[in-house]
């Protein structure tokens, strides 16, 4: 067995559904094609990886998608709560080293994935820092129930708060290189997916006039 799984989380590429935040600058038509083309990115880069993926959908499991990979859908109340049930299913399942990505990461790379996976052999916990002040990746080497609990979600202040309490428990943790995740309009223009995309530009242009 391959003791090293990878979870991808996504939601259910559904109009008016997927990146609300955004959503407000460019409408739900333009947000939906954005996050259809990060998905798209997220599945070039992990389906060839030499690890077990499971990919947990948010709602429902899209058969089209991440074809010949393992599928299921989330379970909890909140992302903490979900995030937590997934690392627990894969340490259950025997895995010993397990990495969770989002699927909102257009600058994200197998080397990257790779590299989390390799730190996990000397750190407890593996996180890769997001320009928000979140986290795009987290992974763990054994399970760690606090780190998904009482946290500000979605807050400029999530990374700090973990980091600060992974050093109080003395979690051996270690950073990866920070990378812009797409949540708001500004993150999509400044984004390497927006600049190398003409057509992306055109239709963000029409919506929004800039």
């Amino acid at each position: 067995m391959n003791k090293q799984l990878l979870i991808v989380f996504l939601k259910n590429i559904k109009l008016g559904k997927v990146k609300k935040r955004l959503a407000k600058t460019i409408g739900n038509d333009s947000a939906f094609e954005v996050y259809n083309e990060l998905v798209k990115i997220t599945e070039n880069i992990t389906s060839n990886l030499q690890v077990e993926k499971h990919i947990y959908f948010s709602d429902a499991v899209m058969e089209s998608k991440w074809k010949n990979d393992n599928k299921t859908v989330q379970k909890g109340i909140d992302l903490g709560e979900r995030m937590k049930n997934a690392f627990l299913d894969g340490f259950s399942d025997g895995f010993e080293k397990i990495v969770l990505i989002g699927s909102d990461l257009p600058d994200l790379t197998a080397n990257i994935i790779y590299d989390s996976f390799h730190k996990l052999s000397n750190n407890d916990i593996v996180i890769g820092p997001a320009q928000d002040g979140g986290y795009y990746l987290i992974g763990m080497s054994k399970m760690n129930h606090t780190i998904f609990e009482n946290k500000p979600w979605s807050q400029s202040t999530l990374l700090e708060v973990t980091l600060q309490e992974l050093q109080h428990n003395n979690q051996k943790t270690t950073l990866l290189q920070t990378l812009n995740d797409i949540d708001t309009f500004d993150d999509l223009i400044n984004s390497t997916l927006y600049q190398n995309n003409l057509d992306l530009q055109n239709l963000i242009t029409n919506t929004t006039d800039v």
